[in-house]
């Protein structure tokens, strides 16, 4: 090896690692693909905490068979969270149940993404862990998921916080001030009491990280606004937005992460499995009258011994194969397709719909930008048509409404919508 060669290796590598660096902490990466998760994570707990909204007592609250002393002495043991444990009154349940199901509301379109990411996170696990007993792996992912997306800006696009900064850009740009925010520094004020309330009375469950992840969000998203509003051009500010973009990428990192050892942990097990091994595994659950909502269709399914031969081989082996795929795109977005067609399946012949939903919504922090790009101005357009009315000479008039939500993207490393609790 010559000199010269010798010398620009270095070089080259430095340079290499310095681009990745700047990649990770000049601007969140998976901006759609995040949006997409925030999405159908919290569409998914709010349709569910909607359908058990009449056996919601049942299931989390003072009329289950796991009763309050019960849990209590579990997670005085497993030093678990949850603010059902604050009180047995059967009207603070009812404050806590609400909270999730607005949080979930306001976390889907995107209002207020932080606190109300925090919010959901908090009922989320409030509910699973008051009866850890009620739940399935469909829980087991929005339980995770509501952890990782307190720590992404999920909002930069189709959101209403996106609008919204979009609005306010628009407004500088033209040389207008745009309207003072006071919803965002009330709601940071009132979330900063009910922490310091409590945190010394060892309200925050036995876990050390919840308390400090809470505290770290408040006090930085308190000095964000502070910095944004009297020294916009300020290095700590910058810093700050540094910080933010690197935990986002780390989270999105870490829910790929998550998703891909969930598929192969279920492969791999399913290997192990004889049933699975002679090609028949599919045909017992179809059997089942707790899972056939739809008899008749299960019925046809389980009729064909080559139809579930080819169901029971197709999920072990798309699933085994899914994570070492990642370096493929082709490959990867074709066995993505064929998950979720697997997830649909399971939701229309086994009756586990929310399950489906909590994994397809994972699944697509795995999709192409492309595609997630293309969608979001299909349903835009969509959107226009449904809300379009005639004019008087009979040509459509399309309604006069904001940007959509699928353009509103903050602008890139300035600022943005999808890491304050202010918006």
């Amino acid at each position: 090896m010559s000199a010269s060669t010798a010398t620009r290796i270095p070089g080259n590598a430095g340079s290499s690692v310095s681009r990745a660096v700047q990649r990770v902490t000049e601007g969140p990466l998976g901006a759609y693909q995040s949006a997409v998760v925030r999405i159908g994570i919290s569409a998914t707990c709010l349709l569910f905490l909607l359908r058990e909204l009449p056996h919601r007592r049942e299931l989390y609250g003072p009329d289950g068979p796991w009763s309050w002393d019960m849990a209590r002495g579990l997670l005085s043991s497993n030093g678990a969270f949850t603010v059902l444990m604050w009180s047995d009154s059967a009207v603070w349940f009812e404050f806590v149940y609400a909270l999730t199901l607005v949080s979930a509301a306001l976390l889907m379109i995107g209002w207020r993404t932080r606190i109300a990411s925090v919010l959901f996170m908090v009922g989320v696990l409030s509910l699973q862990n008051r009866s850890i007993f009620m739940g399935d792996g469909g829980d087991n992912v929005i339980h995770l998921m509501a952890i990782y997306l307190v720590l992404t800006r999920c909002a930069r696009v189709w959101s209403l916080d996106a609008r919204r900064a979009t609005r306010r850009a628009a407004c500088l740009a033209e040389g207008l001030q745009p309207s003072r925010d006071v919803v965002g520094p009330l709601l940071w004020g009132v979330l900063g009491v009910a922490l310091l309330v409590a945190t010394p009375l060892g309200g925050l469950g036995g876990t050390w990280w919840l308390p400090a992840v809470l505290w770290v969000l408040w006090v930085g998203n308190g000095a964000w606004w502070a910095l944004s509003r009297y020294a916009p051009e300020h290095e700590l500010r910058t810093l700050l937005d540094v910080l933010a973009n690197l935990a986002h990428n780390v989270a999105l990192l870490v829910i790929m992460a998550e998703v891909c050892l969930i598929y192969a942990t279920a492969g791999w097990y399913k290997i192990q499995g004889s049933r699975w091994q002679d090609g028949t595994a599919i045909y017992y659950p179809l059997k089942l009258d707790y899972f056939a909502p739809w008899p008749g269709l299960s019925g046809i399914v389980a009729s064909s011994a080559l139809m579930v031969m080819v169901m029971t081989y197709a999920t072990v082996i798309v699933q085994v194969a899914f994570p070492f795929t990642l370096f493929n795109r082709r490959v990867k977005n074709v066995l993505l397709v064929l998950m979720i067609g697997e997830h649909a399946g399971i939701a229309v012949l086994l009756g586990l719909p929310f399950f489906s939903m909590a994994m397809i919504a994972a699944d697509a922090v795995f999709l192409p930008t492309v595609f997630l790009v293309w969608l979001g101005r299909m349903v835009t357009l969509g959107r226009g048509r449904l809300f379009s009315r005639p004019s008087k000479d009979g040509h459509t008039v399309p309604a006069q409404r904001g940007p959509a939500m699928g353009e509103g993207e903050a602008p890139r490393g300035g600022g943005g919508t999808g890491h304050t609790l202010v918006g």
